[in-house]
C-alpha cells in the first residue's frame, strides 16, 4: 500500500473511519530530518501493508490539521486507532522507534 496523502478533506475517511491503526507523518518539503525519515516510513508502509495505514500530512498545506494535533516541531508521528489518539513521537525516528510507537 502506498503512503496516503492526508488532507483536511479526506481526514475523516482515511483516519477516523479506518479500521486499522493509522500512523501520520507530519512533515514539510523543506525539513531535512523529514527527508531522512521518509525512506524508513515508506519501507515500513510496504512491510506492514494491511496491518497499519501510513499517511503523510504536509504541515504547510494542512496547517489546520497540524494545529488540531498540536504539531509544534517536525517531523512528528501521530498514531490513531479507530479514531482515537494512541501515541505521538517528535523528531527523527528510526525503524525501531516507529515500530515501538506502533506497539510492535
Amino acid at each position: 500500500m502506498a503512503v496516503v496523502k492526508i488532507t483536511n478533506d479526506n481526514f475523516d475517511q482515511e483516519v477516523l473511519a479506518c479500521d486499522i491503526p493509522v500512523i501520520m507523518d507530519f512533515w514539510a518539503t523543506w525539513c531535512g530530518p523529514c527527508k531522512m525519515q521518509a525512506p524508513i516510513f515508506d519501507a515500513l508502509a510496504e512491510e506492514l501493508e494491511g496491518k497499519v495505514k501510513f499517511g503523510k500530512v504536509d504541515v504547510d498545506e494542512e496547517s489546520a490539521l497540524a494545529l488540531k494535533y498540536g504539531i509544534m516541531n517536525i517531523p512528528t508521528l501521530v498514531v490513531m486507532n479507530k479514531g482515537e489518539f494512541q501515541n505521538k513521537a517528535v523528531g527523527l525516528q528510526d525503524r525501531e522507534g516507529i515500530l515501538a510507537l506502533l506497539g510492535m
